[in-house]
């Protein structure tokens, strides 16, 4: 078993995911691993990055499949006893643009953007080190979306008592929602995106506040950011940002030094904590 750290970022053939891997292979001492839903598509990245003279390395994942992310899991422990650092960037958005039915948009939203990222953590999170680093990417979008939630929604997605079981009942409940076209009549904002990252903040509070409870001697700091509007597929060509400007703040997180005790459980957007 190797005794060498290991840093995974999920969904990063492309964007900032892609940024966030070429600054770990500068800074993190130890193995990143680029994944990619498409074997080929990572392994060009990895190709790219090599160019550069970094030295990533590639495991398949796609965060919509159960079995790729035990995959993943099994691998990790068998060869490294663990993990060191998880950065939960895989995600995806419809343009505004689409025509897709509103309730399509949010089931196949929320299905990657809340519940895969939830698998990951459920999966992987027990696999972390004592010091890891675990970084949830959201968005600011989050934030705009809450305060179109209404009053009753926003409670209960600040609350500090929430548990995992509920979130998952509300997120379940929108797509519900959507289905029978009363999502606004029942307080939810009209943006699929802006609440799978709702649910992406409210969780890693959520496990932030579990490892508190549970893991506190180890160290493990895990917070939600915003990257900020950055040029990608995704974003688009006018986004202000630069997918390496967008990788800052994630990469701040990830490789926070080991006698910090915080940011933890935190809102986090230009290095910044954010109120939620």
């Amino acid at each position: 078993m190797s005794s060498v750290p290991v840093a995974v970022v999920t969904g990063s053939n492309k964007g900032i995911g892609f940024s966030i891997v070429r600054d770990l292979c500068k800074q993190f001492k130890g193995d990143v691993y680029l994944t990619a839903r498409d074997p080929a598509r990572g392994q060009e990245a990895v190709a790219k990055l090599q160019e550069e003279g970094l030295h990533p390395l590639f495991h398949q994942l796609d965060i919509d499949d159960l079995q790729s992310i035990r995959a993943l899991r099994d691998f990790l422990k068998e060869k490294y006893g663990g993990l060191n650092v998880l950065v939960n960037n895989a995600g995806i958005a419809f343009k505004v643009s689409d025509r897709t039915p509103f309730a399509i948009q949010a089931e196949v939203t929320l299905k990657t953007n809340f519940f895969g990222t939830r698998n990951i953590c459920t999966e992987l999170l027990p696999l972390m080190k004592p010091y890891g680093r675990v970084v949830n990417v959201s968005s600011m979008v989050s934030i705009s979306a809450l305060a179109g939630c209404s009053q009753e929604l926003q409670k209960k997605f600040r609350s500090d008592t929430i548990t995992e079981d509920e979130l998952v009942a509300l997120m379940t409940k929108f797509v519900e929602d959507t289905k029978k076209s009363v999502h606004e009549k029942e307080g939810w904002p009209n943006t699929a995106y802006g609440v799978s990252k709702i649910g992406v903040t409210v969780l890693s509070r959520i496990q932030a506040r579990m490892l508190n409870e549970k893991r506190k001697g180890d160290h493990i700091l895990l917070n939600a950011c915003c990257p900020g509007w950055v040029r990608t597929d995704m974003a688009g060509p006018k986004a202000p940002k630069s997918p390496e400007e967008g990788a800052e703040t994630p990469v701040y997180l990830a490789l926070l030094p080991s006698d910090a005790d915080g940011p933890h459980g935190q809102f986090v957007s230009e290095k910044t904590v954010r109120t939620w």
